[in-house]
């Protein structure tokens, strides 16, 4: 079977902010609108498709990027003062892990989503 992931509703408080400022972030291209939803594409050809209101449960989104475009979305984070962890659980402030050979940061969206940037998806050694 050929199954991918096409898209996932993000529920936030402000669609065109928070889709805005996840596109700007990460170096993306400016959200689009698609009836109610701001659509950040990712290249994979998977959407984020932000969607205001009031009832959020925060997620957990991961995105594999090379290591110069950690650079530069690490750049955008230490520049807009966000602060990050090297661990999901919020331990390790103000550092980078070093899983499987590459890097990794996570960092929490204004929604409270835990969002994370890698270089290495996990169990690929290193």
């Amino acid at each position: 079977m050929a199954i991918e992931l096409n898209h996932t509703i993000v529920a936030c408080r402000d669609n065109r902010t928070a889709a805005a400022s996840l596109a700007e972030l990460l170096g993306l291209p400016a959200p689009s609108q698609f009836g109610p939803f701001q659509i950040v594409q990712v290249a994979n050809g998977v959407s984020l498709d932000f969607m205001t209101t009031d009832e959020i449960h925060p997620q957990h989104y991961a995105f594999l990027l090379t290591e110069p475009e950690f650079d530069e979305v690490f750049g955008r984070i230490r520049a807009a003062d966000l602060p990050y962890w090297a661990d999901p659980a919020h331990r390790q402030r103000g550092e980078v892990n070093t899983r499987d050979g590459g890097r990794g940061v996570y960092f929490d969206s204004q929604d409270g989503h835990i969002l994370e940037i890698l270089t290495r998806p996990y169990g690929s050694g290193g």
